[in-house]
């Protein structure tokens, strides 16, 4: 019954992308980061659903007659598209050049959409849209994984879907505190009294699952965007107090074993997981020391470890979105890889800067904190995980270049009522005094 539901949902969304691309950019999210057809039993489990969505999508895209759908050329498009051409030279200079087609063609993908979606992407609605879909596909396991911590008392960890990025216990919890501030942002778009409620019980149940993952990494993740999820919140009081009220709370509901899984962080030492994944940060680091252009994918295998790992005989995953990157792509990879993440981050404070003296932009500046926070959740939970190629972090900062073009195209027509605010915005330039003076 799954399999035929979401079949038909698809299916029926095909007419609807063919009028509004833009749909193409929502269906495309819900089932590349929900994963739904994973939840049936039959036929649908491997079904081409995301090929289907991604070739209507672009298709609708370039028959369009009444727009043309164009990436916006920003520092962050630049360095994005930096990052892939680098990703595509380094499987060329591959340590295992047979092997690394398949996880090359499946980065790409997720590459590629990402600039469909940058194109699409114009409006605030669509931001929304996008923000939303993000919420609905992640949250929906936060939620479901809530009331099972609940039921079972904290007792059995929770874990994502099988076959999809957030498959683990580790992957989902980070991806859940990832969702939260989400969550927050849309809490203030909410009108119905009932609705903000229920979002209020999803973040607690999302962030009740997070720790019920018994993800270590996820537990320092959460501790560090709670932190700035406070800093960065209008309404400090209100935050603190929820959050002074509900965590002492969810850690004495947390069982003595979760207790001592998180106690055992510092005794790393004597923890072979952490151990091995200190082995395969080494192997990374002395990898791309001796290649520069590091050693493609797929180089998580006992040769390459005889090569680079202190202790050869023990091969793990990356378990860091940093040596990953690091390992796969060398150094240049990797500031490649952090600039991206640096040029997003300032443009929320660009957002968040420019967006202040406005009223009617007051949503792009709270968009921008808590798209922050999500950020930062994912900068630090994936210092453990294997996620550099996570399709959410990708989405978020094409909602974040997207904000910022909407400021810009804006304000113009605002700047006559910023006169009520004693902190003026940052003053024309040349080409919106020429403008104007067309204007008048």
């Amino acid at each position: 019954m799954r399999d035929v539901i979401v079949t038909l949902l698809v299916f029926a969304s095909l007419p609807y992308i063919f009028k509004r691309p833009s749909f193409g950019m929502v269906m495309w999210i819900w089932i590349s980061v929900m994963n739904p057809h994973s939840q049936g039993w039959g036929f649908a489990r491997d079904f081409p659903f995301a090929a289907i969505i991604a070739a209507t999508t672009v298709a609708a895209m370039v028959t369009n007659r009444h727009r043309r759908y164009r990436l916006p050329l920003t520092p962050v498009t630049a360095t994005f598209l930096l990052f892939v051409a680098w990703m595509c030279v380094t499987s060329v200079f591959a340590i295992h050049p047979d092997q690394v087609s398949t996880q090359l063609i499946k980065v790409l993908k997720i590459m590629g959409m990402t600039l469909v979606v940058l194109m699409l992407v114009r409006k605030r609605l669509h931001v929304e849209w996008l923000v939303w879909t993000v919420v609905v596909s992640i949250g929906f396991y936060g939620v479901k994984g809530g009331i099972f911590t609940v039921r079972s008392g904290g007792q059995y960890r929770v874990w994502g879907p099988i076959g999809t990025f957030i498959d683990g216990n580790n992957e989902i919890a980070l991806a859940l505190v990832m969702t939260i501030p989400l969550m927050l942002y849309l809490y203030g778009l909410i009108p119905n009294k009932w609705g903000r409620r229920a979002m209020i019980a999803s973040m607690l149940l999302c962030a009740l699952a997070s720790l019920a993952s018994y993800s270590r990494g996820a537990a320092i993740a959460m501790a560090a965007m709670l932190t700035f999820l406070w800093l960065k919140s209008r309404n400090k009081a209100m935050i603190g107090i929820l959050l002074a009220c509900c965590v002492p709370f969810a850690l004495i509901f947390m069982p003595d074993q979760w207790h001592e899984r998180i106690d055992t962080i510092n005794e790393y030492e004597q923890d072979q997981s952490a151990m091995g994944r200190i082995n395969a940060w080494r192997m990374a680091f002395n990898l791309a020391n001796d290649r520069p252009m590091g050693g493609g994918f797929e180089i998580y295998d006992p040769d390459v470890f005889q090569m680079y790992a202190p202790i050869p005989e023990d091969v793990h995953a990356a378990h860091s979105i940093y040596f990953q990157v690091l390992g796969e792509h060398g150094w240049p990879g990797l500031v490649i890889y952090l600039v991206l993440g640096v040029l997003t981050w300032r443009t929320g404070s660009w957002i968040i800067r420019n967006a202040e003296p406005y009223r009617e932009l007051e949503w792009a500046g709270n968009l921008a904190r808590m798209i922050q926070v999500s950020l930062l959740g994912f900068a630090v939970g994936g210092a453990f995980l294997s996620l550099a190629y996570f399709d959410v972090p990708y989405y978020l900062m094409a909602a974040m270049i997207a904000t910022r073009l909407i400021i810009e195209r804006e304000r113009l027509a605002l700047k006559p009522l910023a006169k009520r605010n004693p902190m003026a915005p940052e003053p024309l330039d040349e080409t919106e005094e020429e403008i104007r003076h067309d204007h008048a």
